[in-house]
């Protein structure tokens, strides 16, 4: 009879261990598989690029803006009513400079 019960025993422990094993085989494989589609779809991600700066009318000048800030690190001194219509309201808009270089060829060609 002892034995009986000891078998049952064993066996019971058997099967949970098996089932657990299991369980963790499938758990750590839906992991990887988990973490080789993110790393895919990050790398598929294109990087947002920021502006160098954004070129809009202020105070009837031309001024140059950093980031998000309401006062602009650098006024050129223009006065936007010389310009024409398409000009005007492009600086309304702001016109988004990506680099120094075209932020300098902006200038030049505003001051000729």
């Amino acid at each position: 009879m002892k034995k009986i019960i000891n078998r049952k025993v064993f066996f019971t422990i058997f099967t949970a261990v098996t089932v657990s094993g299991f369980i963790t085989i499938c758990t750590l494989a839906q992991t990887v598989r988990h973490n080789k589609i993110q790393t895919k779809f990050a790398a598929n991600v294109p990087e947002i690029v920021q502006p160098e700066c954004i070129v809009r009318e202020y105070n009837g000048k031309i001024g140059v803006f950093r980031g998000t800030g309401d006062k602009p690190y650098k006024v050129i001194d223009y006065d936007v009513s010389l310009l024409s219509d398409y000009d005007r309201e492009e600086l309304t808009d702001g016109i988004v400079m990506e680099s120094e270089e075209e932020l300098r060829k902006f200038i030049e060609d505003m001051s000729t």
